[in-house]
């Protein structure tokens, strides 16, 4: 199996590790030091070793950040993992407060005095968040540092696991969809267009695109780490572990490409003085602009220039991911099957649930990994956002309760990612109620109509209309953007609450999840998948518009629909959805599975 159940940490990482941090702080005469979720690389989902917020405080979600004092600690969470951190940290050690209202910057205003110097990594902070920082210290006379040993390593010592060295393979242009020479020459000539004579790339999934590879260094995602540096004619320096790297690999990057080794990093930036350097300063660290900076390389700050064309897939890239979903579909149907069969007649708990939902998926032949560790809730678990099954928190799926299963894969021509809730056994008319709210904002979201310039900012109140006017909300956003056999989170689109200035375009693919969480009781998420296209011509329009093809696959719990809730225009949409998936992965599956999946896509 891809996913375990052991846990990684428990509560006492605080309380045995923070001394030993402050041990290291000390002997470098730092006051306090700054402990973000990200790695070297901005990665969401984190190697073992790089998983430094994990080990300081035993918090294991993919969004974070700490900052430790002397005589006292914070951690900083979003909405979406305010029942999971306050499960996994001691808060005699950790005072928990809010990631997203404040964060970071409020707390250092009021926690520190003047004269006390606090330690960061450069490697491990974007510019701009420094800025931030660097701001509320400077009200209270404090000051940042940054430092060349990070005390946090230091004091993790040999316990640390190694760094990852899986190898670099190619992917193949069947499933990429362009060359790679073509997709640098086309940055290339975007360069020249900012008038930038090269650009530094330490996204992993920027590298994986550019030059049609992936790797295995990140849990979940097929990505590689290392840096590039991609010159204006589209040449470029890949800098990799040679433990990654074949001679396969060497041939298929070809002459264009130059393949060196992280340490030869430092002497190539140098190499940029006098240079116009384009750096994104939401992907790359203050390192790169310190070091390019004191090389007299002209630093540019713009963009990741692979970001917005990863993110609008082709249309190779969008044949596949339709496959990819509609192979998944006809897994996650036999697994409802089996939750609306084997597991009504008993009871099942959560871990079971995992293993068989993964199974129905190795069942298919072409599971490369889950594109995330599968989220399955059971009645007050479901409640937990990002919660993981373990053997010690493991719950039973009792009659008259829901289960959330938020699931999803990586095959090599797409990426999965699926959420539904089922009803075990009679569920309650609340629960009813407040499942068709949700159910009316996925569909609204999903079938809005909108003009090019949109961003996903924009359509965010869709989904949530239905819950505002019931006095309800979610503390989470409503969609983020999907990669092709890469990331399960991919900018730079969105659809948040929070502002987002990038427009959807045609090709992007997005989720499309609201939700419901009622603490202690239960949790209510729909999500499909879907991507930007061009909509039909709308009879008397003036003006040409986009819209969402669905891509997830697979049926929606009816017996959770108050039918009566829905207008004629929303009962027609979901029974048209279900003809949909009948159509396409009916004829994937046979016998009594395919018998089940004609009932549960029955009309309204």
């Amino acid at each position: 199996m891809y996913q375990t159940f052991d846990e990684t940490t428990d509560p006492s990482f605080g309380p045995k590790h923070v001394p030993l941090i402050r041990a290291a702080m000390k002997a470098q005469g730092l006051d306090g030091f700054l402990a973000p979720h990200e790695d070297e690389h901005q990665n969401e989902y984190l190697p073992a070793a790089n998983d430094r917020l994990g080990w300081a405080s035993g918090f294991t979600g993919s969004a974070g950040a700490a900052v430790i004092l002397a005589d006292k600690a914070a951690i900083f969470v979003d909405g979406r993992y305010t029942l999971q951190v306050r499960d996994q940290v001691d808060q005699g050690v950790f005072e928990i407060r809010d990631l997203v209202e404040g964060g970071v910057p409020a707390y250092l205003e009021s926690a520190t005095t003047r004269g006390q110097v606090i330690g960061y990594d450069p490697r491990l902070h974007s510019p701009d968040a420094l800025e931030r920082l660097k701001a509320a210290v400077a009200k209270t006379g404090a000051r940042l540092k940054p430092v060349e040993r990070n005390p946090l390593d230091e004091a993790w010592g040999s316990a640390r696991p190694a760094q990852p060295t899986a190898p670099v393979v190619p992917h193949p242009l069947e499933y990429a969809g362009e060359e790679s020479g073509a997709k640098r020459a086309r940055i290339g000539a975007a360069l020249k267009g900012q008038n930038a004579d090269a650009t530094v790339l330490t996204a992993p999934a920027s590298i994986a695109w550019l030059f049609n590879v992936r790797g295995g260094d990140v849990i979940r995602s097929p990505l590689p780490l290392g840096q590039a540096i991609l010159n204006q004619d589209g040449t470029a320096r890949l800098f990799l572990d040679p433990v990654k790297v074949s001679g396969e690999l060497r041939a298929w990057l070809g002459n264009e490409v130059r393949l060196e080794t992280p340490d030869e990093l430092p002497g190539a930036l140098a190499e940029l003085k006098g240079k116009r350097v384009l750096v994104d300063p939401g992907q790359s660290s203050a390192w790169y602009f310190d070091a390019l900076g004191e090389a007299g390389a002209e630093v540019v700050r713009g963009e990741d220039p692979c970001a917005l064309p990863r993110a609008c897939k082709n249309a190779v890239e969008i044949a596949g991911t339709a496959e990819a979903h509609a192979r998944d579909g006809a897994a996650v149907s036999r697994f409802l099957h089996w939750l609306a069969t084997e597991a009504q007649g008993r009871t099942v708990d959560e871990i079971e649930v995992v293993i068989k939902l993964e199974g129905f998926r190795q069942a298919t032949g072409a599971l490369k990994d889950l594109s995330f560790d599968t989220i399955a809730g059971a009645a007050s678990n479901g409640a937990i956002v990002h919660y993981r099954p373990t053997t010690r928190l493991n719950k039973q799926a009792e009659q008259g309760s829901l289960l959330l299963v938020d699931s999803g894969a990586q095959y090599l021509d797409g990426t999965t990612d699926i959420t539904r809730t089922v009803a075990i056994g009679e569920p309650s008319q609340e629960m009813r109620e407040r499942f068709t709210l949700v159910l009316k904002g996925h569909l609204a979201l999903a079938a809005i109509r909108f003009p090019a310039g949109t961003t996903g900012s924009a359509l965010d109140a869709l989904a949530r209309a239905p819950l505002w006017n019931a006095g309800l909300d979610y503390d989470h956003g409503t969609g983020h953007g999907v990669g092709s056999y890469l990331g399960v989170h991919e900018g730079p689109q969105r659809i948040s609450k929070l502002p987002n200035f990038v427009a959807l375009r045609p090709g992007m693919i997005v989720s499309n999840e609201p939700g419901y969480y009622k603490e202690g009781a239960y949790g209510i998420r729909i999500e499909n998948l879907q991507y930007v296209t061009q909509a039909a011509p709308i009879a008397g329009g003036e003006r040409p518009m986009l819209g969402f093809q669905t891509l997830t696959l697979a049926p929606i719990d009816r017996r959770l629909i108050v039918v009566e809730m829905l207008s004629p225009a929303e009962r027609a949409q979901m029974d048209a959805y279900h003809a949909r998936v009948l159509a396409e992965v009916g004829p994937r599956l046979d016998g009594e599975v395919r018998a089940w999946l004609e009932a549960a896509c029955a009309p309204l």
